[in-house]
């Protein structure tokens, strides 16, 4: 662990404070990691950013109050309900990579499916040729006349959109912090920046045209 106190003095207390809440978080996340706690003394707000490493990416935490013990105890509600998720997240990941493998048939081939799917598709076998001698048997496909869709459902998010510019690290931060998989932002030179985390749990930058 690695403290960092800014117009701040760190305290045996402060310690025993964040110990303490990242002991549950362990046993959330099943998982060891490194942690660095950064608190700091601001026009008289106390802030506290916690953040740690397990293996699938970095979770970060920010809060401020009145006190130090209070911005803290925020952080680490803050740090435990995106270790819920990050272990959600990734157990579901889990089950679907587990599902989405083909099963094999008596041969050890990969099945494809096409046995059990006649309700999507009617497959027919017809002989195309002048004679029987020179016939040669052709798949044919027939499809509904009128494909199924699922209507788009819409939601607008203000969270996702930073309303002043950022720096990278900031808006990385920021992302985090909102538990955002998009997030996008102006950079000091008005650029339109967006921030996007992967499916391996990386950040990837990508920047507008």
């Amino acid at each position: 662990m690695e403290y960092t106190g800014s117009q701040y003095e760190i305290t045996p207390a402060n310690r025993r404070e964040v110990e303490s809440g990242l002991t549950k978080i362990r046993k959330i996340l099943h998982d060891k990691f490194d942690t660095k706690v950064v608190l700091a003394v601001e026009k008289k707000r106390h802030k506290a950013e916690i953040t740690i490493s397990p293996r699938n990416g970095p979770l970060v935490a920010l809060a401020q109050s009145g006190d130090m013990n209070s911005a803290i105890n925020e952080a680490l509600d803050h740090l435990e309900k995106q270790a819920v998720k990050y272990t959600t997240k990734w157990r579901t990941k889990k089950r679907h990579n587990h599902k989405s493998e083909s099963p094999k048939n008596s041969n050890g081939k990969k099945w494809n499916g096409e046995s059990s799917q006649k309700s999507m598709q009617e497959t027919v076998s017809v002989a195309v040729g002048l004679t029987e001698t020179t016939s040669v048997p052709v798949v044919v496909h027939k499809f509904p006349a009128v494909a199924k869709f699922t209507e788009v459902h819409v939601v607008r998010s203000d969270e996702a959109v930073a309303m002043r510019p950022m720096t990278l690290e900031e808006a990385i931060k920021e992302a985090h912090f909102k538990d955002r998989d998009i997030f996008v932002f102006r950079d000091s030179k008005g650029k339109v920046m967006v921030l996007h985390r992967t499916r391996d749990g990386k950040m990837e930058l990508i920047e507008a045209p």
